[in-house]
């Protein structure tokens, strides 16, 4: 008992978090009683020699009592109130881990740089072979057995309960930044793990109500899992929370995620399964997702804020993309709350097809950048001989509110010359800027980047306010505000080569030229609106209304 209150405490101390008291309490003595070898199809880690005191390493405990499971035909894994250190664990068909309140899975320390072996000798599974593909995605996506958990080819498993997997001896795949008083380990290094959950080519999942901390490179890495749900997970991480990736029929409901240095739920459809999948049929609802709250701070209800100038890139938002070979096609996401972070990410550049996609009832607040971002282009990372550029179309997004968003740069939706994006529609928007912009920024000319990794950061400051239109075909707006927080020098709306185009019911502030400026614009209409007079324009090269 002392032992088990120590260990929590060093971890406490060493993570700086705050979160032990509140997601790994002491265990009691009910929860330390034997339980029967199997009972009923459960299967009592402790029966299998895990100790749970936070310094013996229980993975052959751990492991011995699923492949138990696994060999009767399926069952449920316990995990009893207490610590399991642990390096690799394997999961299996039909069997389910539960993680009682007050347990955590731990990642043990992986080898230092130059070491060949972690804590008390031990290492992570190697990362299986898959050079083939390895150029089209980083180290990360193209890996999982270097893993805390994994699967592949399974079937009809899952982890529920409402303990904890904390990422510690995890690297995060990049060998900079602060992340508390964490060791920096090297991802690529022999016996390193660097993923807190991972899932290859396995269907009928099911991931329920657990929390993690410190979730390596990815929380969650999901690549090719079909019948998905992902429900009520609390993740406070420092890279990405949940990677949905070449995935279909899934379900992310009811999910918080603080993901200050990377992407909070981000489906991707990468080259990584050696052939271009489609993540199809995706819902995520009623999700939050945050990139300005300290590691550790959500989970234990402190919600400690980073100081101003920290170095964060406070990405923490919901993203299709960057990875985006096969497609993304009927996604809905609604109901979710955004703080703190980037917006909302569509993006096609590796040969996608991401269409037909419905976003609703969206609040945002402290935005980095514009609310929306929507991005077709050209990077084409991919088997030269078949990645050609994909399509952007079928958009719907409304019902959306965001407050106090970065001065710099407004929502940017742009294809590039020769592929457009398509059919998007927008309704119900209230977007309130921070202001402030120069008239020096009102000239400005974002570059094309049509080969470059897709982030609104390359792109500068924009010389609008409210949105940067280009390349686009078949826009409708309606009952869209833009607000500035201060006055800004900026035109509310800049587009350029857009074709078709309807303003109804807009409202923006207006400079001495006006809220829209039009370049290379043609089939244009505004009616019924406070920005501009109602127009109607078959086409134009260079005017402001």
């Amino acid at each position: 008992m002392n032992t088990f209150n120590s260990l929590r405490r060093d971890f406490l101390r060493t993570g700086s978090l705050g979160v032990a008291a509140a997601a790994i309490p002491s265990i009691s003595q009910a929860a330390t009683k034997e339980k029967p070898f199997q009972s009923d199809g459960l299967f009592n880690v402790r029966n299998y020699g895990a100790a749970g005191d936070g310094k013996t390493l229980d993975t052959t405990a751990v492991n011995n009592a699923i492949d138990a499971a696994a060999a009767t035909g399926g069952g449920v894994v316990l995990f009893p109130p207490g610590m399991y250190l642990c390096f690799s664990i394997h999961l299996r068909s039909h069997v389910r881990l539960h993680l009682e309140e007050g347990s955590a899975i731990v990642a043990a320390g992986s080898p230092l740089p130059g070491q060949t072996t972690g804590y008390n000798g031990g290492v992570y599974d190697a990362a299986e072979p898959n050079s083939e593909w390895d150029v089209y995605q980083d180290y990360g996506h193209n890996h999982w057995h270097n893993s805390l958990l994994w699967g592949q080819d399974l079937h009809d498993l899952g982890i529920t309960g409402a303990g904890l997997i904390f990422g510690k001896g995890l690297s995060f795949g990049a060998n900079r930044g602060p992340r508390g008083n964490y060791p920096i380990y090297v991802a690529e290094q022999p016996g390193v793990g660097n993923k807190a959950i991972a899932l290859k080519n396995c269907r009928n999942v099911v991931f329920r109500d657990f929390s993690i901390l410190k979730g390596g490179h990815f929380g969650l890495l999901l690549t090719g899992v079909d019948n998905l749900t992902i429900d009520n997970l609390k993740i406070d991480t420092d890279r990405d929370g949940i990677d949905i990736d070449c995935c279909q029929n899934v379900r992310v409901s009811n999910c918080t995620v603080n993901s200050p240095w990377d992407d909070g739920i981000c489906p991707k459809s990468s080259y990584a399964l050696g052939y271009p999948r489609a993540t199809r049929n995706l819902t995520i609802d009623s999700c939050w997702v945050s990139g300005y709250y300290e590691l550790g701070s959500v989970l234990d209800g402190t919600f400690k804020k980073f100081a101003p100038d920290a170095r964060l890139s406070h990405n923490g938002r919901i993203k299709c993309g960057t990875e985006s070979n096969g497609g993304f096609i009927n996604i809905t996401i609604s109901n979710c709350i955004m703080e703190g972070c980037q917006g909302y990410a569509l993006e096609s550049v590796d040969g996608a097809l991401l269409e037909d996609i419905a976003i609703t009832n969206s609040t945002m607040r402290d935005m980095y950048t514009g609310p929306l971002f929507m991005r077709l282009g050209s990077r084409l990372r991919g088997p030269r001989e078949t990645t050609k550029v994909g399509t952007m179309k079928r958009i719907l997004i409304g019902n959306l509110d965001c407050f106090n968003a970065t001065k710099n740069q407004a929502s940017i939706l742009t294809g590039i010359p020769g592929y457009a994006i398509e059919d998007v529609k927008l309704s119900n928007i209230y977007f309130e800027s921070a202001g402030g912009g120069a008239a020096e920024d009102a000239k400005a000319h974002p570059t094309e980047q049509q080969d470059n990794y897709p982030d609104p950061g390359r792109f500068g400051t924009t010389p609008s306010s409210g949105f940067f239109l280009r390349h686009m075909r078949n826009l409708e707006m309606s009952h869209v505000e833009i607000a500035n927080t201060v006055p800004d020098a900026r035109p509310a709306f800049y587009l350029n080569d857009v074709e078709r185009a309807d303003f109804f019911a807009i409202t923006a502030p207006r400079t001495t030229d006006g809220a829209f400026v039009l370049q290379n614009v043609k089939d244009l209409r505004i009616g019924w609106s406070r920005a501009a007079a109602d127009t109607t324009l078959a086409t134009v090269d260079n005017k402001t209304l």
